[in-house]
């Protein structure tokens, strides 16, 4: 298959007392015990894919995720401060009750208040621009090759955003679990010898093997 392959890699479960809350970039959370064993059911299977060099998130939820799939892999790794997860400003810590309780908005509903900015936080054209940067320079390293980018599901949006020439809005029914992978294909677009494809969406080792 040619083009370059990106494997976009969600960190696992993260400890309980963070479910079902907005931590984005501001709370560095560790992993919970069934997210210790999603990261070694990730390992196991990312492994076989023969991947050629890794990019990670510095957050420890991914740096820990990651962990087992580098201890079985002598592959080169750098870690990109940019692929951090979302700054949610003030949302930061809250559940998705508090959310709705107290600016009235949905929690399914946060990439659609992403395109005006969170406030005290982040808005989607800092946060995809952020990310096109890491694109660009993974791209420039790695072309032609078997790349794996450790880091968090909001970022895999934007990063599906950027590649698919999307609105980040598009990607609010897309599932992307705890240790997921979603594997693209990215061509020579410029030269007009490829487009970027999805080969594999979501696809949860823990779960669907």
């Amino acid at each position: 298959m040619s083009g370059t392959q990106l494997f976009l890699c969600r960190h696992a479960e993260v400890e309980e007392r963070y479910h079902r809350k907005f931590g984005g970039s501001r709370i560095d959370m560790g992993l919970s015990p069934t997210g210790h064993d999603q990261a070694e059911r990730l390992a196991e299977w990312l492994s076989r894919r023969e991947i050629d060099a890794a990019y990670f998130s510095p957050m420890q939820r991914v740096q820990l995720t990651a962990a087992p799939w580098r201890a079985r892999c002598d592959c080169p790794g750098v870690t990109l401060p940019d692929l951090r997860e979302v700054d949610f400003g003030t949302w930061t810590g809250l559940s998705w009750h508090e959310v709705q309780e107290h600016f009235s908005v949905s929690a399914f509903d946060w990439l659609h208040q992403f395109t005006a900015g969170f406030p005290e936080g982040e808005d989607a054209e800092v946060f995809t621009g952020r990310l096109r940067g890491c694109l660009d320079r993974i791209l420039a390293e790695q072309r032609g090759r078997r790349v794996a980018v450790f880091c968090h599901g909001g970022v895999i949006r934007g990063l599906l955003s950027v590649l698919l020439n999307l609105p980040l809005t598009r990607f609010e029914s897309f599932e992307v679990d705890y240790a997921s992978c979603t594997w693209v294909t990215v061509g020579e677009v410029q030269s007009g010898r490829g487009r970027n494809e999805v080969q594999l969406l979501n696809f949860t080792p823990w779960r669907d093997l």
